[in-house]
């Protein structure tokens, strides 16, 4: 089944480094970022990993819990997660799905449901399994982002489009490159008067185009 924008996440109970989870009770009431990868003890792959535990600070900030997924098992996971941390020089605090039986990568469609790994497989046989899922606490898919395997994906942007999805869940949208602190925009559904009213003062750019000050 594909799985899409405002989808729900599929319920279901993995196997990790740190024991058995349901994917829902897991999210709670959090936001979550569950990304994904082909191979233990892959080099890019290390560095991504390196770069989630580093932003440990970051992700408690924003109430958001971060799951790694790779097709290995659990053994391989606790091994890798030593040259995580030596490459991080941080504590790689988070969980790593075991998905050597490809149940969360064909689930969340990464990987064709009739697909099986061949003997002997590389990275390059489960290269798609490569995707970065947004999850908000209503337990629905707000964003994807899959990356090819020689290029490392920026644990920047998923921090700056995390708080994108934070600050439009208050009714709001953000331009283009928007950071927090800067201002936001009003939807056009929402009159300019509702808008004043729920906001504060309105600047209108373009009959479609308005802005305001982020709401705190």
């Amino acid at each position: 089944m594909a799985l899409r924008i405002n989808d729900t996440i599929p319920d279901l109970t993995v196997t990790t480094d740190q024991g058995e989870i349901s994917l829902h009770d897991w999210v709670g009431d959090s936001w979550a970022v569950i990304f994904s990868h082909p191979k233990d003890f892959t080099p890019v792959c290390t560095t991504e990993f390196g770069a989630v535990a580093q932003l440990a600070d970051e992700w408690a900030k924003r109430n958001t819990k971060v799951l790694g997924v790779s097709v290995d098992g659990v053994e391989d996971h606790v091994k890798w997660k030593a040259d995580i941390e030596k490459v991080a020089e941080a504590k790689a605090e988070f969980a790593i799905v075991a998905d050597d039986g490809l149940d969360m990568a064909k689930a969340f469609d990464m990987l064709p449901s009739e697909y099986v790994l061949p003997d002997g497989r590389t990275p390059a046989d489960s290269a798609t399994v490569r995707s970065v899922f947004i999850i908000g606490p209503d337990k629905q898919v707000k964003l994807m982002m899959t990356y090819p395997m020689t290029v490392g994906r920026n644990f920047a942007e998923i921090i700056r489009a995390l708080d994108g999805l934070q600050m439009s869940a208050k009714g709001v949208a953000t331009p283009a490159n928007w950071t927090v602190g800067q201002d936001v925009i009003v939807p056009p559904a929402v009159s300019t008067e509702d808008a004043t009213a729920k906001f504060g003062e309105v600047t209108t750019v373009l009959p479609y185009l308005r802005t305001v000050k982020a709401p705190g």
